[in-house]
């Protein structure tokens, strides 16, 4: 039958910030967020509630005397993809 899927990858932002994380391994806010078109109000949000999941790590550091936010990908934020996706598509097989 339909299994259940990740209420934490079933927002539209955190599932593209995890499906950028999986490709780049980790990734810088600025990057996230034209990658994403989010407001960085709201992209900060959901970065917190995917590090609260344990499936991002977040990295706060200064560069050239300007802060600097990376986010990378956890070993659970991997496996959490991984069964999203295989959940989902457990729906598309569904209908064959």
């Amino acid at each position: 039958m339909f299994k259940d899927l990740d209420p934490i990858l079933h927002s539209q932002l955190r599932l593209a910030v995890v499906s950028l994380l999986i490709s780049v391994k980790e990734a810088e806010f600025t990057f996230l967020k034209e990658k994403t078109n989010a407001t960085a109000g709201n992209l900060s949000v959901q970065i917190q509630k995917l590090k609260d999941a344990g499936y991002i790590e977040v990295i706060k550091q200064f560069k050239d005397n300007y802060p600097q936010t990376i986010c990378r990908i956890t070993p659970a934020g991997i496996t959490a993809f991984e069964e999203y996706v295989s959940n989902l598509q457990s729906y598309l097989n569904q209908s064959k």
